[in-house]
C-alpha cells in the first residue's frame, strides 16, 4: 500500500467527477447554469486546479448527476474528505513551488531520468552545493531547501517504500559540485543506494552518444490505483510541468525504456561507480 497523498486523491476526485459528467452528456455550462456556479468553478475542479475540495460542492455535483447509490456517494464524499488533509509538504510552501512532493509520496514507482544528480539520491552537502550554485539563495534559506529535500528522500525509507529506476547520465558523475569530499561522499552515497531492493541506479555513459531524452530529465509517476493513471513530471527553471494524456505517457515510456536500454546495466554502472570512488580515495 502507499502513504496516503491529499493531492493523489484530489487528482482522483477530479478525474471521478469528470467521468460523471460526461457519462451523463452534460456540458459545463448546463452543469454550472444548474447549480449557480461560475464556469471557472468546475473548471478547477475537474483540472484538479483546487486545494481544499469542499463536501457541499460534491454533494451538489452528485444530486446533479443524478447519483443515487449510496456507497457510491459515500465513497466520493469521503474522498473529498480525505483531498482535504493536510501533507508534510505543506509545511514547505515557502520552498515547493509546484506538487512534485506530494505525488511522490502517493506513487508506488518512479521512473526518472536526469542529467544531474536526482534529488530523492543527493546527499545534503551535495544538495547545499547545488542550492547555493543556482537559486540565489542565502545560506538560512539553503539550509531550508535542504531540510525539505531531506523530508522529500524519507518517501525511500518507509514502510512500503516506491520502486526507484533512475537513469542518470555519466556527465552528472564528474561534475565536481561541493569540492572533490563532496563528489566523493555523493558518489559513495549513489552506490550504497543501488544496493536497496527498491532503488535501481543505471548510468547512461558517454559511449551511448545522442539519446531521445537529451531534450531533459524527466519523472513518470505510477500510481496503485486504477483512477489515477501515471503522471509525468517535467522542470523548468520558471515551471513545473504535469503531462498525463496518453499520448505524452508513452512517448515518455518509450523514451525511458531507450535510454535504459542504453545505459549500462545496474552491476556495470555499481561497478563503474566504484572504481570512481577508489580512483578518488587514492588522490
Amino acid at each position: 500500500m502507499t502513504e496516503h497523498s491529499p493531492t493523489v486523491k484530489r487528482r482522483q476526485l477530479s478525474m471521478a467527477l469528470l467521468d460523471l459528467r460526461k457519462e451523463r452528456k452534460l456540458t459545463a455550462a448546463e452543469v454550472t447554469k444548474r447549480l449557480g456556479w461560475t464556469p471557472s468553478k468546475l473548471t478547477r475542479i475537474e483540472r484538479n486546479d483546487w486545494k481544499l475540495p469542499n463536501p457541499r460542492d460534491i454533494r451538489d455535483l452528485l444530486d446533479t448527476y443524478e447519483v443515487t447509490d449510496e456507497g457510491e456517494r459515500a465513497a466520493l464524499i469521503d474522498l473529498a474528505k480525505q483531498a482535504r488533509q493536510r501533507g508534510w509538504w505543506a509545511d514547505y510552501k515557502d520552498v515547493f513551488r509546484g506538487r512534485l512532493p506530494a505525488f511522490e509520496a502517493g506513487a508506488v514507482a518512479l521512473r526518472t531520468y536526469d542529467p544531474n544528480i536526482p534529488g530523492l539520491c543527493q546527499t545534503p552537502d551535495y544538495m547545499r552545493a547545488v542550492f547555493r550554485a543556482g537559486f540565489g539563495l542565502d545560506e538560512p534559506a539553503i539550509e531550508r531547501h535542504a531540510e525539505a529535500r531531506l523530508a522529500r528522500q524519507e518517501i525511500l525509507e518507509r514502510a512500503n517504500p516506491p520502486q526507484l529506476m533512475t537513469v542518470i547520465d555519466e556527465a552528472a558523475l564528474h561534475r565536481l559540485i561541493g569540492g572533490p569530499d563532496v563528489r566523493l561522499a555523493q558518489l559513495e552515497h549513489l552506490t550504497k543506494m543501488g544496493e536497496r531492493p527498491n532503488v535501481t541506479i543505471q548510468i547512461l555513459p558517454f559511449s551511448a552518444g545522442a539519446h531521445p531524452a537529451m531534450a531533459g530529465g524527466f519523472v513518470i509517476l505510477d500510481f496503485e490505483d486504477a483512477a489515477s493513471p501515471s503522471l509525468v513530471y517535467t522542470e523548468t527553471p520558471t515551471d513545473d510541468l504535469y503531462r498525463e494524456k496518453p499520448p505524452d505517457l508513452h512517448r515518455y515510456t518509450v523514451i525511458f525504456s531507450t535510454v535504459q536500454a542504453l545505459a549500462l546495466s545496474t552491476e556495470e554502472s555499481a561497478q563503474r561507480m566504484q572504481s570512481m570512488v577508489r580512483d578518488l580515495q587514492q588522490r
